[in-house]
């Protein structure tokens, strides 16, 4: 757009609406979190660690290393969550899909409360997120989760113990996304006062 006869340009990129679910095992008292590759990640500590690499850099040619950074700088810990581009589908639904292809628990619409919506990716995408919270038990677990390969998707399902994971969302060596952080913040203040005292 144009400001005082001065061409402005923003940056955006459309996508999709977004659903998250944080996942509480009973059974085990553990937040059931997943770990991924991000490439937005990894490029982004490429751009740290050898920020020459970026300068003189057109958008035709590729990126090279000599030295490339282990894969492993671009994984993060994410809460479970998926993209709403089923149009048939509600957002609850959705979720309840993500659950069992990604962490492996069956669900139903039933079982997920909404915590709430907000905006995701705000400098750049503008969508929204909503965020349902639900218990499993062990009981429930069908598959090993892992999302869908042909998809590209290569998920690890990691455990947090109730009693470490205010740690776990602080400690700032293990990358993880803003929705962990909150999310778990929300449950001890409100899941956790009633849970039975051991």
């Amino acid at each position: 757009f144009s400001q005082n006869g001065t061409k402005k340009f923003w940056d955006f990129m459309r996508t999709h609406d977004s659903v998250s679910i944080l996942i509480f095992n009973t059974s085990r008292q553990c937040f059931v979190v997943v770990k991924q590759f991000r490439p937005a990640v990894y490029m982004c500590e490429v751009e740290r660690h050898h920020p020459q690499i970026f300068q003189n850099q057109d958008k035709e040619s590729s990126l090279s290393l000599e030295n490339p950074l282990p894969a492993v700088v671009g994984v993060t810990y994410e809460l479970c969550a998926g993209i709403v581009d089923k149009p048939g589908l509600s957002l609850e639904e959705i979720a309840c899909e993500e659950v069992l292809e990604e962490c492996g628990y069956r669900v139903s619409t039933a079982d997920l409360r909404r915590i709430t919506s907000y905006r995701s990716g705000v400098g750049v995408t503008g969508s929204r997120q909503t965020l349902f919270y639900a218990e499993v038990n062990d009981q429930m677990r069908s598959s090993g989760g892992g999302g869908q390969p042909e998809e590209g998707e290569l998920i690890e399902v990691v455990e947090i113990p109730l009693g470490e994971s205010m740690k776990f969302a602080y400690d700032e060596t293990f990358p993880k996304t803003m929705g962990v952080i909150f999310s778990f913040m929300w449950f001890h203040n409100n899941i956790a006062p009633k849970l039975p005292k051991k």
